[in-house]
């Protein structure tokens, strides 16, 4: 368990820092008017210049990156229920999303900004769990249907 923790939180950092930075482009399309914005005007402000502000932000995607890599194993420990999983996991999530996305400039630093991030935190990781469940239930229904046949098949040589 502790090596796979540490090789996912070595692939986790540049797999972080490479979403980010998906992130800035996507974000730069939709809202910059034609220009690359590497991270929000606030950011860039409170760290004194633009390179000092791109620093600390991929710094902070990787480390997400690793958080949300090495905490993947949680999904792996197999004498814990559903709920237990997600709710560990979403804490951890939680615990490490909330403090990089404020000091990241990502939410208006406020009570209302941080409920409205967590919110839509919320809903995104709920539509994300909804997705893979549905996934891993069509492929263990595939599964169980291949053994069914199998099963078959052999009583039918027999």
């Amino acid at each position: 368990m502790k090596r796979k923790i540490i090789l996912r939180s070595a692939l986790g950092f540049p797999v972080g820092l490479s979403i980010g930075y998906l992130f800035t482009i996507v974000g730069s399309l939709i809202w910059a008017n034609g220009y690359y914005s590497p991270c929000v005007p606030e950011l860039i402000t409170a760290m004194g210049s633009e390179i000092n502000a791109v620093v600390l932000q991929a710094f902070l995607c990787g480390i997400l990156g690793v958080g949300f890599s090495a905490g993947s194993v949680i999904w792996e420990i197999e004498n814990w229920s559903i709920v237990k999983q997600t709710g560990i996991y979403f804490l951890l999530a939680s615990v490490m999303m909330m403090p990089i996305a404020y000091f990241s400039y990502w939410m208006e630093h406020s009570v209302v900004g941080f409920l409205s991030y967590f919110g839509i935190f919320t809903l995104l990781f709920l539509i994300i769990w909804v997705i893979e469940f549905m996934i891993m239930k069509h492929n263990l229904n595939k599964i169980n249907r291949n053994l069914y046949r199998a099963k078959r098949d052999e009583k039918g040589k027999n």
